[in-house]
């Protein structure tokens, strides 16, 4: 039987969507069945004063998982593995500003969607209580902060990261999902690199299209 694993997301981060490329090639080689969930960095990061993203008609991020949260309901789990890849490789690879609603229409269309998905989705005020509630619920439950978290099964046991640029594949990706997939065994909370200036230079490097292509400035509250 494939290995459950629930991906929690959000599609505006950088990091989470290298985790993304490196899970999917990791399940072309092992048998895993991914959950994808939505987790909002603009409500973890919110400036005071600023409205909560589900008090807005739109926002960056959390406007786009309205979105995904209407593809999953009426075409199911894989569809929003197909739109969150579709979204993510046009937003950090070509550049394209899905944050913007026209634009994010036209992706999906490419993607095989009905163009109809955003403009529903903004209408269907229960898009928005759909999302807050997952990403409360990762908050409550897992004590999650940030994205990517994944929730290992059967142990029901959070890993945020892992935070890997570029995603590995191959037998390395294989390598680095045994190295998480082992964390179960220890009361282990945190494992850090600290990132050098080459460090940093190489993140920039892969993040250079992400960079020039967000319209907001990245708010970063520090973990707990």
């Amino acid at each position: 039987m494939p290995e459950p694993l629930t991906f929690y997301f959000d599609p505006m981060c950088p990091y989470a969507y290298q985790t993304s490329v490196w899970i999917r090639d990791v399940r072309s080689r092992r048998e895993l069945d991914i959950t994808w969930r939505f987790f909002s960095l603009e409500e973890v990061n919110l400036v005071e004063g600023k409205a909560h993203p589900w008090e807005r008609p739109w926002s960056y991020g959390f406007g786009q998982m309205r979105v995904g949260a209407l593809i999953r309901r009426e075409l199911g789990n894989d569809a929003l593995d197909r739109w969150y890849a579709a979204v993510g490789h046009a937003f950090f690879n070509d550049g394209v500003k899905t944050q913007v609603p026209e634009l994010h229409a036209q992706v999906i269309v490419d993607a095989g969607f009905d163009a109809s998905f955003v403009e529903r989705a903004v209408a269907d005020e229960s898009t928005l209580d759909e999302v807050r509630e997952e990403h409360q619920d990762a908050v409550a439950r897992y004590g999650a902060h940030g994205v990517p978290t994944l929730i290992l099964q059967p142990e029901d046991y959070a890993v945020y990261g892992p935070v890997v640029v570029p995603a590995p594949t191959g037998d390395d990706a294989v390598a680095l999902w045994d190295l998480v997939r082992s964390a179960p065994r220890f009361q282990l909370y945190e494992l850090r690199h600290p990132k050098t200036h080459d460090d940093v230079a190489n993140v920039a490097h892969h993040f250079r299209t992400y960079l020039t292509t967000r319209d907001w400035h990245t708010v970063e509250n520090p973990a707990p």
